[in-house]
């Protein structure tokens, strides 16, 4: 039994660290890092409130931007708040310019939370396509913390 347990961790690490006879591996470059999405327009801004019991909202809810703008979210008061969009609702290569625009990201299509007064979340519309694009609040959906950015 030792001697089988012996060989399969042997022949594991054998695997794991390349034969031992090739002395000519090559090693391929990392991959580049994507491009970052860079701010063309004007940036935004987007409050973010609450109580912390039942009122927390995106102050305006609704906002009309031109394409290449940046929203900028701000932590007002309520928190932790984040800005997190529904993939279903954004139009055709809408999901994957938004995504090039979250930095810091903690799921797809999903912002870092904000707990602190006056922190601020960007994210970028260069890129994005026209159209719609919804998204909430993942700790106040419940509370209907929501908003829609039209980009023009």
């Amino acid at each position: 039994m030792r001697f089988a347990l012996l060989t399969t961790v042997a022949a594991i690490g054998a695997l794991a660290c390349g034969k031992k006879g090739d002395q000519n591996q090559t090693q391929s470059a990392p991959p580049a890092a994507p491009a970052a999405a860079t701010t063309t327009g004007p940036v935004v801004e987007v409050k973010m409130t609450g109580n912390g019991t039942s009122r927390a909202a995106f102050e305006p809810s609704s906002i009309t931007i031109p394409a290449g703008a940046t929203v900028r979210f701000t932590n007002v008061s309520g928190g932790p708040h984040n800005i997190t969009f529904w993939q279903d609702s954004l139009p055709a290569g809408g999901a994957a310019a938004v995504q090039a625009g979250m930095k810091n990201t903690i799921d797809n299509l999903s912002g870092p939370f904000l707990s602190q007064p006056n922190e601020t979340y960007e994210v970028s519309f260069a890129n994005a396509p026209k159209g719609t694009y919804k998204g909430y609040c993942t700790p106040h959906l419940t509370l209907g913390m929501k908003i829609a950015i039209k980009v023009q």
